[in-house]
This record gives C-alpha cells, sequence and structure tokens, in this order.
C-alpha cells in the first residue's frame, strides 16, 4: 500500500503487539503478501513515536530499492549498526526480511545492543527451525489476514464510500486492504488480487522452494481454489491430475507441493477432528484460502461456488479470532466447522447458503442438535428467515455472525 494512502488503524493487531513494547522480545510478524504487515509497522511506529525520537526509529523494508544491496546478513548488522547513534534504545523494523540471506544471524547480534526488533515476512518458514536454534525463546510471533468484514467495513467508511451493500462486496471483492480503499468495480479489483496472487505465489512459493515443476503448482492451485469447502486428499489429486492426462503425478510431491503453499499464506488446511472420539483423522482434509477472493483470481466469480466462498469467509473469521479450526465429523454427518481455543473453549459451526426446504434445515441444524455438551453452535447462513433458536443451535444470519466477535449474537435468541 502507498505510504501516501490515509494510515487506518487495525487495532485487533495493534492491541496485541501493543505488550510487547519495549520488552526483549523479537517481535515477528507474518501473513501473506498485500495483507497489511507494512502498514501495522507505520502503526506500530506511531505508537512508539510517542515515546521516543524518529532518530531513533531504524526502519528498512527489503522491496524497496533502496536497500537492494543488502543481499546477506554481513551487510544488513553493518547498516543497522552503523544507525545505532548512541546507548538509548532503537527501534528497529524490518519488513519483508526474508528477502535477506541469514538475516536471522544479523537480527540475533543486532538484539545483543538495546534495541526493540519487528520483523515480517511473507513465508512461515521465516520460522523454521534454524530460525529457532539461533533465537529461540526470544521471539513472539503474530499471524496477520486481510481484513475481517469488520476490518473491511471500517477502512471503506473511513474513505467515504460505505454503504448498506458492505456485505455483498466484502463478497464479491475480499479483503485485501489495497482493494478496500478505493470504490473498485469487481474487474477491477480482481486485476489488483491477481496480480498479489502471482506475486505471492511466484516469489514466495515458486522460487523461494525452487520449484522445479511450476506448471503442477498451477494445476494443484487450480484443483484447490476449485474445491473449496470439500474434502481432498493427496491421492485424490494425483488420481485427477492423471485423468487429465498428467502423467509422473506421485501423491509425494503434491504433499510437498501443498506444504509450500500454507508456507507462502495462499492456503490453510482443515484437518478432519471425530467429534465423539475426540481425536484428528488422518485422511481427507480440507483447504481455504487466506483470501477468498484469491479464488476469483485463478477460477473468476461462478454463482456455483458461493457455498465454498461463504465457507472460506466463516472459516477466515474463527481463524481471526483465535481458534484452531477443524472439520467434524460425527457418525456418517458432518459438521462444517469445530473451533477450540487453546483454553479449551469451543464453538461449532454449520455454514450454508439459505435454508430453503425441511429437509436442508435438517441437514444443517440436525448434527449440531446431536451434539451433547454446552459449547455455543450456530449455523451460519444468508437466509434472515433461520434466524432462531432450535434447542440451544443458533440460526443467524453471515452478517451478524461476522460482527458479533465471540460475544454471542447481537439479537436475543
Amino acid at each position: 500500500m502507498d505510504k501516501d494512502e490515509p494510515l487506518i488503524d487495525r487495532p485487533a493487531y495493534v492491541n496485541e503487539i501493543r505488550g510487547f513494547i519495549d520488552k526483549p522480545f523479537i517481535k515477528v510478524i507474518t501473513g501473506i503478501r498485500r495483507s497489511g504487515k507494512s502498514r501495522l509497522l507505520e502503526l506500530i511506529q506511531k505508537e512508539i513515536s510517542e515515546r521516543a525520537d524518529h532518530s531513533h526509529i531504524i526502519e528498512m523494508n527489503f522491496e524497496m530499492s533502496e536497500f537492494f544491496d543488502i543481499k546477506g546478513y554481513v551487510e544488513l548488522a553493518k547498516y543497522v549498526e552503523g544507525r545505532l547513534k548512541d546507548e538509548k534504545k532503537h527501534y528497529v523494523f524490518l519488513d519483508e526480511v526474508q528477502e535477506v540471506e541469514g538475516w536471522e544471524k544479523a537480527v540475533n547480534s543486532i538484539r545483543l545492543r538495546n534495541t526493540d526488533i519487528y520483523v515480517t515476512g511473507s513465508n512461515s518458514r521465516l520460522l523454521d527451525s534454524d530460525y529457532s536454534s539461533l533465537l529461540g525463546g526470544r521471539t513472539i510471533s503474530f499471524s496477520m489476514h486481510p481484513l475481517s468484514f469488520e476490518e473491511f467495513v471500517s477502512f471503506r467508511e473511513a474513505r467515504g464510500i460505505g454503504d448498506g451493500s458492505d456485505l455483498d462486496m466484502y463478497i464479491r471483492l475480499g479483503g485485501f486492504p489495497s482493494v478496500s480503499m478505493f470504490d473498485y468495480s469487481m474487474h477491477e479489483a480482481m486485476r489488483i488480487v491477481t496480480e498479489i496472487h502471482n506475486t505471492a505465489l511466484f516469489r514466495d512459493v515458486v522460487r523461494r522452494n525452487s520449484v522445479k515443476n511450476p506448471q503442477l503448482m498451477d494445476r494443484i492451485v487450480a484443483f484447490i481454489y476449485d474445491n473449496v469447502g470439500n474434502l481432498v486428499s493427496p491421492s485424490g489429486i494425483a488420481n485427477y491430475l492423471k485423468s487429465q492426462g498428467r502423467k509422473g503425478t506421485d501423491p509425494e510431491t503434491i504433499v510437498n507441493y501443498l506444504r509450500y503453499l500454507e508456507e507462502g499464506f495462499l492456503i490453510r488446511r482443515a484437518q478432519r477432528y471425530d467429534v465423539k472420539g475426540k481425536r484428528l483423522l488422518e485422511t481427507n482434509d480440507k483447504y481455504y484460502l487466506a483470501d477468498h477472493s484469491l479464488q476469483y483470481a485463478v477460477r473468476g466469480f461462478r454463482a456455483d461456488n458461493v457455498q465454498g466462498i461463504l465457507e472460506n469467509i466463516v472459516y477466515m473469521e474463527l481463524v481471526r479470532r483465535g481458534y484452531n479450526v477443524y472439520v467434524g465429523k460425527l457418525g456418517t454427518k458432518e459438521v462444517d466447522f469445530v473451533a477450540e481455543k487453546a483454553d479449551g473453549r469451543r464453538v461449532y459451526v454449520q455454514v450454508c447458503l439459505e435454508l430453503s426446504t425441511n429437509d436442508v434445515y435438517k441437514r444443517e441444524f440436525g448434527p449440531l442438535k446431536e451434539i451433547d455438551d454446552s459449547f455455543p453452535k450456530y449455523v451460519v447462513s444468508m437466509d434472515r428467515y433461520a434466524e432462531r433458536n432450535d434447542e440451544g443451535v443458533v440460526g443467524i444470519h453471515l452478517k451478524d455472525f461476522l460482527l458479533m466477535g465471540d460475544h454471542g449474537p447481537p439479537y436475543g435468541v
């Protein structure tokens, strides 16, 4: 995002990081490209500027030309240490630091000075084993995502372009901040998202992992994006590609390519969970996208896949709220999401477009009514007529679910 554009607050992230300012941890912020990591660093700098003068703030964005000459950790350490003008605390911001070879060695040296360090990266291998061995125990990590619906609304209101169709716009345009800042048509927004997707795929997946078969990667991406909300397996993907005439495609290669896509934050895996047996299952996971608009960039907007888009939106909302999200198995039935927090709190969620018939109603409400515990249970849909409480299972409109946080439905059901 251009620095000339207004700096709009993202309080959920700022509040999460605020308590660690001036604490002896390296703050590591990861997430897909263009999710707002650079702007988050600016928001943190704004907070810090209230307690430190600007000359003690060192910021480096390794995608900017002025830092192209810094290729490795030696140059990085020399540059930063050369900017430490006195013994007062300096605040160091390193944006997209994975572009510097061995960056963790430089950070390990810089942290020994009177510094408070913040780094961002667009690949989860920022936290791999080599990194952990050097900086283990000295980091605190934060995951950043494209805009939630609530953030999307506030961004558009800040720009004076919000209206009563915000949910429809969110479904159609997605949550990348650069799309929300202007009144783009869907065609224009998709051009932006396509560029984001292509950059993330090439730089953070193909190039970083030295992918030998980019064409195969493209086919796997197309398959996953086309099957959001469907159970898939590496062997199933391999069989599909073979049926399309793709020879020599083995499940092990597909497993690796899926892992690369996860590490680049393009996709997230939701494992299956046996609700009655309270255990994870090893076969057939679901994959969801970092932002639902990515699907349009590869597969276009199709009315027949709105169900998968709604699932993706709900899945990412649960992730933003701090849940580990699984796909529930209840005998022969399925619960779209079993979401659990580290403290044991849980929520069960079904997602559907509308409850148009009695059979659909029973299919969505029935499995949740069979779960014998006191945790919240929701059927999320676009159907205002489904707003009810049926034996503890709450029917709720998607907009209300996205805006309610963890505090329960906004109406008295």
